[in-house]
Parts: structure tokens; C-alpha cells; sequence
């Protein structure tokens, strides 16, 4: 006699008037959300490629503008427990690359024009990581002018102090000298180096029990922009490896532009410390 099937001990089976584990997800919207404009098979690697990174990276501002405030707060364990998180969704990033990497030249090449102009240069969310971590550029506003509701956000992140900004600031109320162009500069443009934030943060290491809490600070930092180079380097490596160096879809020079995204230096002075230490 055959046993009839049943659903594991104690588990519940009736989700008519419940929400399930698809309802709390939504992944009726979720998996209906890829929509591949060519009949070949690979274009749906690059699209569940680019819209899982959106999801990290949404996850990412998420963290980072909340550890900005708690730095603004004076209240470091919260952003530490949240910068490290953001290290680790990079990593993940990073792992990611490998998977987008297995998608050949020929492969790209036969749906590569039913991208259009479209390209992840226009990534809001990108561009918002950025402006955050300090690369600011108003110029990179202007593809996003045709949709007020993203173009606004980016503009009040391009104005605001960056994280980084928020770190000095924070060593100027802790009582370290530091030039007004440290603490009340035009944020909206790009950071430049500071002599008196190189000399601030150099005493946070130098006296690295003292200011136990700044030294942490410091480290969750280069920990965010190591992991940030290497998403840049993957990202121009599997771009080479995919295209060469054809321009991109969006109209940039490809691996030439991401290269030069690869040499940012987002925390200068912390990086510079290391030679004189």
C-alpha cells in the first residue's frame, strides 16, 4: 500500500487567507521582471546579472546613508556593524563577476544591439554609491533630467557631505585641528587632499589606543574602498574580456573609462598614512 504524501510535521499548507513566503517577496513582480528583447538564450544571464546588482546596491545606500547619520551622530558601533555589511554585499559583488564572466564575446555580440543606448553608466543607484563615497561630478546628473523623482535625490547626495566628509567632520568635534576646508567646503565638489586631515588621522594612528573608536573608523573605511576597487577592477576585467575595447552601449569608451574609474582615490589621506606610519 503506498503511503500517502504529506507535507513535513507541523508544517502549514493553506495560504488562501495567509501570506506566504511568495506574497512577503513578491516574487510574482520579481520573476515577471525580466524581459529579454532578443529571442537568444544568454540575454538572460545579463539581465538577472544587472538587476540582482541593483538589488545589492539598493541594499548598500541603504546601509551607507544610515552609517553616514550615525557617524553625523557620534555614534559609531551602529555604522561599524552597517560598513562592514556593505564590505561584505561587495565581496558577493565581486564573486559575481565570474558568473557574468562566463558569457562569451560571440554570445554577447548576437543580442548586444537590443540594448540600445541603455547602459549601467546610467545607474542611479551606482551613481548614488558614489556621490556618497565622495566621487562627486555634477555632470553625471545629466542623464537622469528626464526623471525628476531619480535626478532630485542624486542632486541632494551630490550637495550633502559624503561619508568620508562626515568623518572629518566628526574628528573636527573630537578636537582635532582641522581647516575649515575639511569641515565646511562646497560639497558638491570633488574631495581634494587636506593636510590637516592627513595630520588628524595620522594621530588616530599614531595613538591608535586612545582614539580606539576613530582607528576602527578609519579601518571600516579602507575596508569600503578596497572592496570597491576590486568591484571596479573585476568590472573592467570582464568588460575586456567580453568586448575589448569597443565603446560601450552608452556611448563611453569602455574599458578605457572603467579604467580610469579603477585609479579614484575615495579616502586619500588614509591611504597616503600608510607610507609614513
Amino acid at each position: 500500500m503506498t503511503e500517502k504524501p504529506s507535507l513535513p510535521e507541523g508544517a502549514f499548507g493553506d495560504f488562501r487567507n495567509e501570506m506566504s513566503y511568495g506574497d512577503y517577496l513578491g516574487l510574482d513582480q520579481l520573476l515577471s521582471a525580466q524581459k529579454p528583447r532578443s529571442a537568444e538564450h544568454n540575454e538572460l544571464l545579463f539581465i538577472i546579472q544587472h538587476q540582482t546588482t541593483e538589488l545589492w546596491m539598493k541594499l548598500m545606500l541603504h546601509e551607507l546613508l544610515a552609517a553616514r547619520e550615525q557617524i553625523r551622530s557620534d555614534d559609531l558601533p551602529p555604522a561599524f556593524k552597517m560598513m562592514a555589511r556593505v564590505s561584505r554585499i561587495m565581496n558577493n559583488l565581486i564573486q559575481a563577476w565570474d558568473i557574468l564572466a562566463t558569457l562569451t564575446p560571440t554570445e554577447y555580440s548576437a543580442f548586444r544591439d537590443a540594448l540600445g543606448k541603455s547602459s549601467g553608466f546610467q545607474s542611479h543607484q551606482n551613481r548614488s554609491i558614489e556621490f556618497v563615497f565622495g566621487n562627486k561630478n555634477a555632470a553625471m546628473l545629466k542623464p537622469f533630467e528626464h526623471r525628476p523623482q531619480v535626478h532630485g535625490p542624486l542632486l541632494a547626495l551630490l550637495q550633502s557631505p559624503s561619508l568620508y566628509d562626515e568623518a572629518n567632520r566628526l574628528l573636527a568635534r573630537r578636537g582635532f585641528a582641522m581647516d575649515a576646508a575639511a569641515t565646511g567646503r562646497d560639497w558638491s565638489l570633488p574631495y581634494a587632499t587636506n593636510a590637516s586631515v592627513a595630520r588628524a588621522w595620522r594621530d588616530v594612528y599614531a595613538q591608535s589606543t586612545k582614539y580606539w573608536d576613530l582607528y576602527q573608523l578609519a579601518e571600516k573605511l579602507v575596508d569600503l574602498e578596497d572592496y570597491f576597487r576590486q568591484w571596479r577592477f573585476r568590472h573592467v576585467t570582464t568588460v575586456e574580456r567580453v568586448i575589448g575595447f569597443k565603446r560601450g552601449t552608452g556611448g563611453t569608451a569602455g574599458v578605457q573609462y572603467l579604467r580610469e574609474m579603477v585609479n579614484v582615490r575615495l579616502f586619500p589621506e588614509l591611504w597616503d598614512l600608510r607610507t609614513e606610519l
